[in-house]
C-alpha cells in the first residue's frame, strides 16, 4: 500500500511501477562485477537517451538533466556492481551468470535513479542541473575514485551529491540518515613474516613462522580491547592465515591478511601505527623479519549538515517514517569518496523485514524489494524539486 499511495506524490506523475519492476529484474538476471559492467552500462546509457538525457559514458554513465537558468546542480548517485556469489535464491528472475549475483541491491539502486530520471525529464518542474551518476566497482571501493580521477567533478561540477542503500531489516520505506560519519572506513592489511622453515622434528634448529603468526594475531586483538576507547566501534580482523608449511616441513614464511573498520581517520591512524609496532616487536623477539602493508580504500563517510537536512525534510514532506539521527553503520561505502570532495548525504531505505528482503546484504537468497521502486523514485524527483526549486534559493 505504502508503494501505491507513494506513486503520485511530489511529481504529478503516476511512475509505472511494472515498467520499474521489468527493468530492475532484468538487471538483476545479468549481473556483472565491478570495472566489468559492459552490459549494464549499455543499457543505463540506452534508457537515460530515451528518457531524453544527455549521456556521457567513462568508467561510468552520467546522466545530465537541465532546466531553467540556475547554475545550482545536484549529484544522485546509483551503484552499477555485482558480488562474486553464487544465488540461492528460488524467484523467476535468479541471475543468468553462474557465481555472479546482484546480492547488496545495486539493481534495485539503479532502476530507482533511471525511474526518477525519466520522470523528471518528463516534468522538469525544478531550476538547474541534475547530475545522474551510474558508479561501478563500488564494492571494491574502487569506482567512486576512478571517476574522479576521470575529472567527472571537473566536467560536471555539483554543489551536493546523494546515494541512496536499501537496508534489509528495517522497515518497507523507512528512511534513515544522520549528520556526521555514518559509514567505516574499511583498511585491507597484509603482514608476512620470514622466518626459517626446517624439519618438523627438529623445531629448535628453525624459526617457526606459524606459532609467531599466532602469536601476532592474538596480539593485534589486544589493539582494540586495549589501546582504542570503548565505543569507539572499531574491529580488527585476520582473515587469512597463508603458509608454506607442509605435513612434517616447518612454515618458514607466513601471510596474515585481514581488514580494519573504524569510525574516524584518527583511530585508523592509530591502530596502523600499533600494528606496525607489534608486528615489528614480535618479530624482532623471536629472530625473524616481518612487515606490514596498510591499505586504506574505503574512507569513512561523512555526510554533511545541509544535504542530510535536505534529506529529513524531504522524506517527511512525503510521510515516510524518517530516522534522522541513526546509528552509524558498521559496512564501508565508497561513496565516501564524493562526500569528501562535495557535501553529501547517504541515506538508507528499509528493504523489509522479512523473507528474501529481510536477508542480510550479500546473502545468496537476499532481493531487493521492488516496493522500493516507486518510493525511490518518488523520492529522487521530491529531492530535486527542494533542492532545485523553481522559486526562491534552497534553503
Amino acid at each position: 500500500m505504502l508503494a501505491q499511495s507513494i506513486a503520485t506524490t511530489g511529481t504529478g506523475l503516476r511512475h509505472n511501477s511494472t515498467h520499474l519492476q521489468d527493468l530492475r529484474r532484468d538487471l538483476h538476471r545479468h549481473p556483472e562485477l565491478g570495472f566489468k559492467e559492459t552490459r549494464t552500462k549499455a543499457k543505463v546509457a540506452t534508457f537515460l537517451r530515451k528518457a531524453g538525457l544527455d549521456v556521457y559514458e567513462g568508467h561510468g554513465v552520467i546522466g545530465l538533466l537541465r532546466a531553467g537558468t540556475s547554475t545550482k546542480a545536484i549529484g544522485l548517485r546509483a551503484d552499477m556492481d555485482a558480488l562474486p556469489i553464487v544465488e540461492t535464491s528460488d524467484h523467476n528472475h535468479c541471475s543468468h551468470n553462474t557465481g555472479v549475483m546482484h546480492a547488496c541491491g545495486h539493481d534495485g539502486h539503479m532502476a530507482m535513479l533511471l525511474g526518477a530520471a525519466e520522470a523528471l525529464s518528463k516534468d522538469r518542474a525544478f531550476d538547474g542541473t541534475v547530475v545522474c551518476l551510474f558508479q561501478p566497482c563500488e564494492e571494491h571501493g574502487l569506482g567512486a575514485r576512478a571517476m574522479i580521477d576521470e575529472g567527472i567533478l571537473d566536467s560536471f561540477p555539483m554543489d551536493e551529491i546523494y546515494a541512496i542503500h536499501n537496508l534489509p531489516g528495517a522497515p518497507v520505506g523507512q528512511i534513515s540518515t544522520r549528520v556526521g560519519q555514518i559509514c567505516s572506513s574499511e583498511s585491507l592489511f597484509e603482514i608476512a613474516i620470514h622466518g626459517q622453515g626446517g624439519h618438523a622434528s627438529m623445531p629448535q634448529v628453525g624459526r617457526d613462522a606459524i606459532t609467531i603468526g599466532a602469536e601476532i594475531v592474538n596480539a593485534l586483538q589486544t589493539i582494540i580491547s586495549r589501546k582504542i576507547a570503548p565505543g569507539a566501534g572499531a574491529v580488527v580482523s585476520v582473515t587469512e592465515f597463508l603458509t608454506d608449511g607442509q605435513r612434517n616441513v616447518l612454515a618458514g614464511n607466513v601471510t596474515l591478511k585481514g581488514d580494519v573498520r573504524t569510525k574516524n581517520p584518527e583511530d585508523r591512524q592509530m591502530i596502523a601505527g600499533l600494528m606496525d609496532r607489534l608486528i615489528n616487536g614480535i618479530a624482532h623477539a623471536h629472530g625473524v623479519t616481518a612487515s606490514l602493508k596498510f591499505d586504506t580504500e574505503f574512507i569513512e563517510t561523512i555526510n554533511s549538515e545541509v544535504p542530510t537536512n535536505a534529506v529529513v525534510r524531504v522524506a517527511s514532506q512525503l510521510n515516510l517514517d524518517v530516522q534522522p539521527n541513526r546509528e552509524p553503520m558498521s559496512f564501508s561505502e565508497d561513496f565516501a569518496h564524493f562526500c569528501a570532495a562535495v557535501p553529501g548525504c547517504f541515506l538508507l531505505l528499509g528493504n523489509g523485514e522479512t523473507g528474501a528482503h529481510g536477508q542480510p546484504l550479500h546473502a545468496s537468497n537476499y532481493d531487493f524489494n521492488d516496493a522500493l521502486l516507486t518510493i525511490g523514485v518518488s523520492f529522487w524527483t521530491q529531492l530535486v524539486k527542494d533542492r532545485l526549486p523553481l522559486s526562491s534559493a534552497a534553503s
